[in-house]
């Protein structure tokens, strides 16, 4: 999905409905994202800055399920919809909407799921409107010392259950 190739993307989704997928290790480059998960949401929301000047880039609010902790960290599941908006906040776009219909037309989001993704659609771009948490302030001046070393994922992080909790 990261080549831009529609072609490849659309046969991902598929291999993703039959169960044909696998996790590869991959490195976030071109983006220092501060991101906010809320327990029991259907999204979450990050704002993007240019990896070099700090600059603010967008705010991008994923929709995906309601994360579960994990020993190595957050797991959760894309809804293939997103919304992206302007850092001032002045105007927004929906992003992959042909995804999310083909995640429909082949069944990996449902009727029931398509009502709580439309609720949290309607949830999240009101607190864009009414420029609620975590859009009230200004952008958000926290960043990182730039002395910290990466994060790395432990040696086990590739199994399925790497603290033998399931």
């Amino acid at each position: 999905m990261r080549t831009g190739d529609d072609s490849l993307r659309r046969s991902g989704l598929d291999d993703l409905a039959a169960g044909h997928w696998q996790l590869q290790p991959w490195t976030w480059q071109g983006a220092t994202l501060l991101s906010r998960f809320e327990a029991g949401e259907y999204f979450s929301i990050h704002a993007f800055r240019d990896a070099t000047t700090g600059e603010p880039q967008h705010w991008y609010i994923n929709f995906e399920l309601p994360y579960t902790r994990t020993p190595i960290g957050l797991d959760t599941f894309d809804l293939f919809v997103d919304l992206v908006v302007e850092p001032d906040l002045s105007s927004h776009r929906w992003k992959d909407l042909d995804e999310y219909a083909q995640a429909r037309r082949l069944g990996l989001i449902d009727d029931r799921l398509h009502t709580i993704v439309e609720t949290a659609r309607e949830r999240a771009l009101a607190l864009v409107q009414e420029r609620a948490l975590p859009f009230r302030d200004a952008w958000p001046a926290w960043a990182p010392d730039p002395t910290w070393p990466s994060p790395e994922l432990p040696a086990d992080a590739r199994e399925t259950d790497p603290g033998g909790t399931q």
